[in-house]
């Protein structure tokens, strides 16, 4: 067997079976596919006169999990931050081309409203400097969902739903920073649950957990994608093949390759995305 061969063995072993019996049952031609709940077309992005994302175009689907591979700096969180303007905040950042939330364009939409159709959760774990209540009751609250009993009720809800119920139920009030990094990224979560996204943009969750919580997280994943589509971006490519449905490997601001993650780990199309998944780069 050849170094690639191993490599890429090494890789697929992590494929998980439903997921890659799921998407992978039938051609790509003939699949019944779940709906796009995210059009990108010829996407270009720019910090001033820098261009980082090159003519990206990809369909993420409806509740399923979409994982974004590729080196450092190549584009990946970029990308995950056009989907919910995260650069609007940066002076001179402009995003061109078509980015589509269901039929809307998401450049259009409220900054507000986006939002709330649109979480995210961040690399490393933020807790707001709240109690695990407060920090969970937070979105609710300023989009006017819930208050009083709904309140606390949506909060459990959220909680349960991140798989971090049982272990603060009995210390809500306590401050968030009193939980471990990998029980403040599931509050992050929560966090994120608690206003009922349809997409929820994660950017490399697991980077800064233990193997243990970076497991949990992962079991959340799959708890979630029944109610909202997740769009992960990671660096670790056992990662995305136990949890993704669809990859997209990223390259120097190009989109390179975007498939089904079985076709992505065990034939992908492009010379490059081979090269990257067996460790010949990145």
């Amino acid at each position: 067997m050849s170094a690639t061969d191993a490599a890429r063995l090494d890789v697929t072993q992590n494929l998980n079976p439903e997921k890659a019996q799921e998407t992978a049952a039938v051609p790509e031609a003939g699949r019944n596919q779940p709906a796009v709940k995210i059009k990108a077309r010829n996407v270009d992005f720019f910090y001033g006169p820098k261009q980082v994302l090159q003519g990206i175009s990809a369909d993420i689907r409806e509740r399923r999990i979409t994982a974004l591979i590729g080196p450092s700096g190549c584009g990946k969180t970029t990308f995950l931050r056009t989907i919910n303007r995260m650069y609007e905040t940066v002076k001179n950042a402009r995003a061109d081309g078509e980015l589509l939330l269901d039929s809307e364009s998401i450049f259009d939409l409220a900054l507000p409203h986006l939002r709330r159709r649109v979480g995210m959760v961040f690399q490393k774990p933020n807790p707001f400097p709240k109690s695990i209540f407060d920090n969970v009751a937070y979105g609710p609250r300023v989009h006017g969902l819930a208050n009083g009993a709904r309140l606390a009720e949506l909060v459990e809800q959220s909680l349960r739903g991140a798989a971090l119920w049982e272990e603060v139920k009995d210390s809500l009030h306590k401050s968030a920073f009193s939980l471990s990094g990998g029980q403040q990224q599931r509050l992050s979560i929560a966090r994120a649950l608690a206003i009922d996204p349809e997409v929820l943009l994660l950017d490399e969750p697991c980077s800064a957990l233990d193997p243990i919580s970076t497991a949990k997280i992962e079991e959340l994943l799959f708890a979630i994608e029944n109610r909202c589509t997740l769009v992960i971006v990671t660096h670790n490519m056992a990662q995305a093949a136990r949890v993704a449905d669809y990859t997209g490997f990223f390259l120097t601001g190009k989109l390179v390759e975007f498939n089904d993650t079985k076709t992505i780990f065990t034939n992908p199309s492009r010379k490059e995305t081979e090269d990257y998944i067996t460790g010949r780069f990145g």
